[in-house]
């Protein structure tokens, strides 16, 4: 009787381990980097942070490819519709952290509100908005470089 009792309190825990274990393990979005996990996160991330500028949905603002007054750019779109497909992952996250004014744009950076994990999640967020041929074309030419 105790060895049944044993092997049943076994098999508990290694189920538990098991399913633990899935969580940490979960596969990407089919083509992607990033898990849909990081899109859910980054989604709400996205709307608390970017999306008063860049648009709910990364869509940019009007007339986001003219300049202004000034001389600097409105917020463009995240969607793939613009430039933002063109850096590799690593600039895109310098971008969120550090902001644009450092290279003469009007984005502050976030990396004092958001983690690293939460930059990525934003960036697979807006990533997960661009059509498969952008993604691609982001791919070729070294995105995860």
């Amino acid at each position: 009787m105790q060895i049944i009792k044993m092997k049943n309190l076994l098999a508990i825990i290694c189920g538990g381990m098991l399913l633990s274990g899935c969580s940490e393990s979960e596969p990407t979005v089919e083509g992607r980097w990033y898990t849909q996990t990081q899109v859910n996160t980054g989604q709400q991330l996205f709307l608390d942070n970017c999306a008063e500028c860049h648009g709910a949905v990364a869509q940019g603002t009007n007339n986001w490819n003219k300049p202004e007054p000034d001389g600097s750019y409105p917020p463009p779109p995240l969607n793939g519709r613009a430039h933002a497909w063109h850096h590799p992952l690593k600039g895109l996250k310098r971008s969120v952290k550090v902001g644009g004014v450092p290279m003469g744009g009007k984005m502050p950076g976030f990396g004092d509100k958001l983690s690293d994990a939460d930059i990525e999640a934003v960036i697979s967020y807006f990533q997960s908005k661009w059509p498969a041929p952008i993604y691609q074309a982001w791919l070729d030419r070294g995105g995860l470089k």
